[in-house]
């Protein structure tokens, strides 16, 4: 090993350094941080309104970064939500060198105004006139006069912002918007038909569709609160002013309330609702974006789903435009890890496009798939992949998957009543349960058609699509499509709770006449491992949803595969790619180290002394000298002599700090002595010497376990030394510590006696030559004391020893034939107790007690 190590050491000593090196890398990111900044919070009255004509306060954060003169960032919040909402998004990019201007909408938490859903002369108007403010800010760096150099970023109702602001306003320099809709017709009254778009800018859905009534309730609720979140506002608790506004309509403008209360009543998408709706959506304006976008869209979202990613990306024409792909959204945060390659993709996106700095990001796809959970707090693990190029919710290649079953009957509910549960929008973790396989369907309300099981792995990454027959006795028919992952044991798992709604009119009453339409899924990026099967499930009726009134029988049939896109793509670095890597290191590794473990346990093995000393080969013990130091300078043991001979049970007596435990840890190879040997039958001692083997040990507690008997306890304990039963002797040391009847109780009902007799029948195992037994007589009685002598004396009888430790004289004298006095780790007595302890007068017996009445006082 030294000579290998002499040979190599040039290299054992650069590994060294590029540990180091990469070490302190680490340390120093870490300790430098992002770079400092100020926060300065005001009201800010902009010219806003129809024509711009009309004042409106909002409540407002500056933040300003060291360096000045900076590009900047215009920072929405999403809905229901509040300048500080975004605090710590605004903070990090403030610490990145941008001054970032944060606000509160109108109508939301101290802002002016009421909500009227981000339409051009209002919400949009009100951003246009922070823009303005920006570019009278000396700490914001300008292109020209009255042009600040700045992004416009936001997540959902800030997404949407941002998109309509750049149609606007050809000021903002750089767009990123996340998990936001393109047409919010389309996002709250979805039909999946796969139909061909009806406009450049326009999702390939048909505005007639089915109500999100769940999220449509969320958000006039949000709205009527005015700031919270979610659920977050209210609780019971009064308005701050309960008559400045309407308690029908809360902080919403009336007209867009009015609107609300009549779709949400009817079901319907009516033309003034439309007009509305379209007004909101940047779908109108993606033809004048000329800013770079980075479009960032959620894989767990049942409001947004990927299909407004797409018709955005499909939309702007005139600027470069990436799409990214996250494991969450409205439905769920998403996992850490993908979470910062998300903030990753953001800065590089505004450091080039704002700042001038690196590379272009160029317009590749980059997505991320599920593969499990992490260990430490039940996070998600993810693993992200990038593509040359966005291939659209059709993917780059797609996969024929063919589904088998009959044409079915399915019964609609009246009023949806009941209804099946596919997802819990916006209740995160919950969501995910639903999706992860507590989703219900309700049975004679739904159609099953299943794949084979697959021959090897699937990756859909997109929109799968479907044909499918449909009949109805009304000629319509509202339907729910699910796509299941189903795992070899039959567990079913809807990924992400997505699932796709289709309203269908004219309809024939007969299936057989039936004539097929295309259904398109939601988009996914999901991983089908080797064995599941894909299945498609046709529901009546959804708890998210507005369903039909009126009770109705239908009849569904697939006709055709299911069409499966997928996308090749590389992985991308990320954390949990870099563990997956790690791992294969570490099991790389462990063969490496096992063999290397042994490679020098053979060197150790063959430099270990393994030399008899002659004269005691037959000696259970001998100490000579035995000395130990500790590091802070106490000195445990000092010069200790004695022996144990065969037949004797010698106990090791002095007070608590005396040395007796250093002592019996060293004869046990746990402690390395300072000086001085301890041989066993001729042989050394040391950590792992084979003649240890020899000796039976009692220190510190037995551990017995107290549901099992006794003798269950000593097969246990002696199947855990990996040697053969019959080895044991069991009945030969039952026998011997008269444990009788009593080894086959539970060890909970024992006496304290009864556990240490057990204690030491557990040491004689094996019937070593020398037992050792470190205070066996602790807490017992006279008479159960003198029942231990009994055991011990029988043990030694047949040529075996016993070395015994104890603090107490009359315990010593009771149970052992010779003695050995400690004091302060030194040995000051030793021979038979009779002569050591006994009645009589002697210099030895001076001696040794002398020091002990010193240490350990009068009662002694």
């Amino acid at each position: 090993m030294r000579k290998w190590l002499a040979k190599r050491r040039a290299w054992v000593i650069a590994a060294a350094v590029l540990l180091a090196v990469a070490g302190g890398a680490f340390v120093w990111q870490q300790a430098t941080g992002p770079g400092g900044f100020e926060k300065h919070e005001e009201r800010l009255t902009v010219s806003s309104g129809p024509g711009r004509a009309e004042p409106i306060a909002l409540d407002t954060a500056f933040y300003v970064p060291d360096q000045t003169p900076a590009p900047a960032v215009l920072l929405a919040h999403g809905f229901g939500g509040t300048k500080d909402s975004v605090d710590a998004q605004a903070a990090e990019l403030a610490g990145a060198g941008y001054a970032v201007l944060t606000y509160t909408a109108r109508g939301f938490g101290e802002s002016e105004g009421t909500i009227h859903l981000n339409q051009p002369d209002f919400e949009v108007n009100d951003a246009r006139g922070l823009l303005d403010w920006l570019a009278g800010r000396e700490e914001v760096e300008l292109d020209r006069a009255g042009d600040p150099r700045v992004a416009a970023v936001g997540g959902s109702y800030g997404g949407a912002l941002a998109l309509l602001l750049a149609g606007y306003d050809e000021r903002v320099d750089a767009v990123v918007p996340q998990i936001t809709w393109n047409d919010l017709s389309t996002a709250l009254f979805p039909n999946n038909l796969a139909t061909a778009p009806t406009g450049p800018f326009e999702t390939d859905q048909p505005h007639d569709g089915v109500l999100k009534r769940t999220w449509a309730g969320l958000f006039f609720a949000t709205g009527m609160a005015g700031g919270g979140g979610f659920f977050g506002a209210g609780n019971g608790a009064p308005p701050a002013d309960p008559s400045k506004y309407d308690p029908a309509c809360g902080r919403w403008d009336p007209s867009v309330c009015a609107v609300y209360q009549r779709i949400v009543a009817s079901g319907e998408l009516d033309e003034e609702a439309m007009t509305l709706l379209d007004g909101a959506s940047p779908k109108t304006i993606l033809d004048r974006i000329t800013a770079p976008t980075l479009l960032v869209q959620g894989e767990a979202d049942t409001l947004f789903g990927l299909d407004q990613a797409d018709a955005n990306a499909r939309g702007i024409t005139g600027a470069p435009v990436r799409v990214a792909w996250y494991a969450g959204g409205h439905d769920a945060t998403g996992p850490e890890g993908d979470r910062d390659r998300v903030n990753l993709l953001t800065g590089q996106w505004l450091n080039h496009y704002l700042k001038g700095e690196g590379d272009v990001p160029g317009e590749s796809f980059t997505y991320s798939t599920v593969t499990g959970v992490r260990n430490q707090q039940l996070d998600m693990s993810t693993l992200g992949y990038v593509a040359d190029a966005y291939p659209g919710l059709d993917g780059s290649t797609s996969s024929a998957i063919a589904l088998s079953g009959p044409p079915q009957a399915i019964a609609s509910p009246p009023n949806g009543t009941p209804a099946a549960l596919s997802s819990l929008p916006s209740m995160g973790s919950l969501s995910s349960l639903v999706s992860s396989g507590l989703s219900l369907d309700l049975p004679g309300q739904f159609a099953a058609f299943q794949s084979e099981a697959l021959t090897a792995p699937l990756e859909i990454t997109g929109a799968p699509t479907v044909s499918v027959k449909a009949a109805s006795p009304t000629g319509e028919a509202t339907l729910y499509f699910k796509l299941y992952d189903v795992s070899d044991d039959g567990g079913a798992t809807l990924p992400n709770g997505l699932i796709a709604p289709v309203k269908l009119t004219g309809l024939p009453t007969d299936i057989a006449a039936a004539t097929p339409v295309q259904v398109r899924l939601p988009g996914i990026a999901h991983r089908f491992e080797a064995g599941h099967r894909l299945r498609l499930v046709i529901a009546t009726a959804d708890q998210a949803y507005a369903n039909p009134v009126e009770p109705v029988t239908y009849q569904v049939a697939v006709d055709g595969p299911l069409a499966a896109p997928s996308v090749t793509a590389d992985v991308l670095p990320s954390e949990d790619s870099l563990w997956m890597i790690a791992l294969i290191v570490v099991l790389i590794a462990i063969p490496g180290g096992i063999l290397a473990a042994w490679l020098i346990a053979r060197y150790r093995g063959r430099r270990r002394d393994r030399s008899v000393h002659a004269p005691d080969a037959d000696t259970p013990l001998v100490v000579s000298d035995l000395r130990k130091t500790y590091k802070d300078g106490f000195v445990a043991v000092d010069g200790v002599d004695f022996r144990v001979e065969r037949g004797q049970v010698v106990g090791l007596l002095g007070p608590n700090g005396a040395g007796k435990t250093t002592t019996l840890r060293t004869l046990m190879g746990l402690l390395q002595p300072t000086g001085g040997t301890m041989t066993v039958f001729g042989h050394k001692v040391g950590p792992g010497a084979p003649v240890l083997s020899r000796l039976g040990a009692l220190v510190e507690g037995p551990g017995l376990l107290p549901h099992l008997s006794g003798m269950d306890n000593l097969r246990l304990y002696w199947r855990s030394t990996g040697r053969p039963i019959e080895e044991a002797h069991l009945d030969e040391v039952v026998k011997i510590a008269d444990l009788g009847d009593r080894i086959d109780r539970k060890v909970r009902k024992y006496s304290h006696g009864m556990k240490q007799r057990v204690a030491i029948a557990q040491a004689m195992l094996g019937l070593p030559e020398l037992l050792v037994l470190d205070e066996p007589t602790d807490g017992l009685d006279p008479p159960q004391i003198a029942e231990m002598r009994r055991v011990l004396h029988d043990y030694a009888r047949d040529g075996r020893a016993v070395l015994v430790s104890s603090h107490l004289l009359a315990e010593v004298e009771q149970t052992c034939t010779h003695v050995v006095v400690m004091s302060r780790g030194r040995v000051v007595g030793a021979g038979e107790v009779a002569d050591v302890i006994g009645t009589g007068t002697g210099a030895r017996l001076e001696d040794a007690f002398l020091t002990l009445v010193e240490n350990v006082g009068s009662r002694t």
